[in-house]
Formats: structure tokens, C-alpha cells, sequence
């Protein structure tokens, strides 16, 4: 098994989580400059954005860093007839920020051959993937071109399936993390495994550097995470409660606040099972039963979720977060990956 030091050309094997709709460039290069491996989530970015996005990280930080893509899992809806019936169910939302209902858009999510395009201009360090294992052509390509391929998996299955696939790592992710559980061979509510049950058997099953993510939040989590076998961590959660993260005050005081038996997994945000606070907004969609597939329902709930969070509107975001959140202490990205490292063997 390779080190993940080596594989990815960085001094810690520290990852940051990369966050869907929430990556910041400032936190991104913070990561990196630190020694670990910065992430930038691209879900719903076009090629142009992911070609700009690349360019202001290069101009950001010299180090190594990953970039994530979300695949086609096939159950995707596209642009149709019921997209007035959904937006029509969310009507009070948009009543409340104060913008119409959204029209119906040609297409809900840019496609990935797209995004694949502007990243091989890019040029990585790394590509990390979820919802699925990347094709033999997809990472033929990224290796062609230096870049090495992360798969993301919530069972044993996947992680065995991710290894089929020629991934490079694997991050095996329990159902503590923050946002969406990324499953693909079983529903997401048939793969809730916890991280100390999941990680040390992903260890066993598969031969390639595992890295853990899941409540990790300090240096007992990262203690933790290596005894069990792991190559690597990935953090979410404390990093999202940074001054370099693109979460407002409203996200980082539920971060602050939430307990660990607080959080939820719901569909409402976004139609796909994903842990956060339960705020108001879940709690009255998933009351009214009226919550439209993936992506439309992420769509839409993205055109009120963007302009409460812009006025800190908290009861209205997607409060995503994990349930170590309590224990998010760092208030700088500097202070968080210190105390993450503090906690590496050796």
C-alpha cells in the first residue's frame, strides 16, 4: 500500500472535505499551504466555473489540491411538466425571501462530461468522486494526465467496488459526517454504518490508502481513525465553522450548537438523504410529504437557500453539519489543522 503522503504529494495526510455549494478558495489554499490536501467541491459548476475556479486556486496556493465531482447515479429527473407542481409546493419559501416562484430551467445540473473537460485543463492533484465508481476511461484519463482518482464509499461493497474501478484511495465516510450520505450500490438509509465499524473492515477488504471521515474533529478522532487502520482523515465539520469558510454566522452558530443526537438526515433540502440542523425549513417540508426527486428539489430549494443565506436567514439554509459539531472548537483554519495533526501518529 502506498503512503497517502506520497500519493498526493503533501506533508500531512489531512484532507479537507470538499462542500457542495460551501467551498471557498480562501479555505481550500489554507488547507494546502497547511501541508494537507485542499478540497473545492464543483457540484452545479459549469465548465467556465470550473475553469475559473482552478485558475483562483492556482493564484491562491502552489501546493497540492483535489477537486470533487458528484457522478450520474441514472435516477437523476430532468427539467419537465412537474416542475411547476414542485415549485409550487415550496411557494411560502420563496414568499418569504421574496422572489417568484423560479422558472423552469433547461437543465438542473451541468454535465459531467463538461465538468470532466475543465478539469483535465486544470490538472489537479486529485479528483475525488462520490455517488458511484468513475469509469475505466474516466480514470485512465486522470491518471494519463497526473492526477489521482478518490472514490467515496459508505459500505464495504463500495469501497470493494471503488478498488475494482482502479481508484488510488478510498474515503470511507460513517453516517456521523456532515451532508450528503454519498451510497450507491444500496439506499442511503440501508448503508448507515458508523465510521468505527466501517473503517477498520474497509481496511481489511481493500488494498489501496483508506482514508476516514466521519466525527472527526480533533486530534482523539484523528488518534482514533489511524488505530483502526486508516491512511489518512478527511474533515468537514470543523473546517466549516472557520473564518476562511464560505459558511455565514447563521451556519456557524448551528455548527456551535447542535448536540450530536440533534442532527438529522432528511431529504427535504435536497431529495437525496443528507445530515444537518433541523431547522425550520426541513422540518416543514418534510411535514408537508411533498419533497420532488433529485436534483429538482436541490435546485429549487437552492433558489430561496441562496438569498437567506446572503440576510443569515439560518431557519432557511441547508445547516449542514456532523455529529462530532460540538466539538468544532477552532475558530481559524491554522488553528483547526494544528490540532488535527497534534493527533497523527509518530
Amino acid at each position: 500500500m502506498s503512503d497517502l503522503r506520497e500519493l498526493l504529494g503533501i506533508q500531512h495526510p489531512v484532507v479537507l472535505a470538499p462542500f457542495g455549494g460551501l467551498s471557498s478558495i480562501e479555505l481550500t489554499a489554507a488547507v494546502s499551504d497547511a501541508g494537507g490536501l485542499g478540497s473545492y467541491g464543483l457540484y452545479g459548476y459549469d465548465g467556465d466555473r470550473i475553469r475559473a475556479t482552478a485558475a483562483a486556486l492556482r493564484a491562491a496556493t502552489e501546493a497540492p489540491f483535489a477537486l470533487n465531482i458528484w457522478l450520474p447515479t441514472g435516477d437523476e429527473v430532468e427539467p419537465g411538466a412537474e416542475h411547476d407542481r414542485y415549485a409550487a409546493a415550496l411557494a411560502d419559501f420563496f414568499d418569504e425571501v421574496g422572489i417568484e416562484p423560479p422558472a423552469r430551467p433547461e437543465q438542473y445540473l451541468p454535465r459531467v462530461d463538461e465538468q470532466l473537460e475543465a478539469i483535465w485543463q486544470a490538472a489537479p492533484a486529485a479528483l475525488s468522486v462520490v455517488f458511484g465508481v468513475p469509469s475505466r476511461g474516466l480514470v485512465e484519463e486522470a491518471h494519463s494526465r497526473g492526477i489521482r482518482v478518490i472514490g467515496t464509499a459508505t459500505t464495504v461493497a463500495e469501497a470493494r467496488a471503488l478498488q475494482a474501478g482502479g481508484v488510488d484511495a478510498i474515503v470511507a465516510t460513517g453516517a456521523e459526517a456532515a451532508g450528503h450520505r454519498v451510497s450507491f450500490l444500496r439506499p442511503a438509509e440501508e448503508s448507515l454504518v458508523g465510521l468505527f465499524s466501517l473503517l477498520p473492515q474497509v481496511v481489511d477488504a481493500v488494498r489501496v490508502p483508506v482514508i476516514a471521515a466521519g466525527g472527526i474533529a480533533d486530534r482523539r478522532g484523528v488518534a482514533a481513525a489511524f488505530a483502526l487502520g486508516a491512511s489518512g482523515v478527511q474533515v468537514g465539520t470543523s473546517f466549516l465553522a472557520t473564518a476562511e469558510s464560505a459558511a455565514n454566522d447563521a451556519h456557524r452558530a448551528a455548527i456551535r450548537s447542535t448536540a450530536a443526537d440533534e442532527s438529522v438526515l432528511t431529504r427535504a433540502m435536497s431529495g437525496r438523504l443528507s445530515r444537518g440542523a433541523p431547522n425550520r425549513a426541513v422540518r416543514e417540508i418534510e411535514a408537508s410529504g411533498a419533497v420532488a426527486p433529485f436534483p429538482a428539489q436541490n435546485w429549487l430549494t437552492g433558489r430561496f437557500r441562496a438569498v437567506a443565506g446572503q440576510r443569515g436567514m439560518g431557519e432557511l439554509q441547508s445547516l449542514w453539519l456532523g455529529q462530532s459539531a460540538p466539538l468544532a472548537r477552532g475558530r481559524t483554519a491554522a488553528a483547526v489543522f494544528a490540532e488535527l495533526v497534534a493527533g497523527l501518529p509518530g
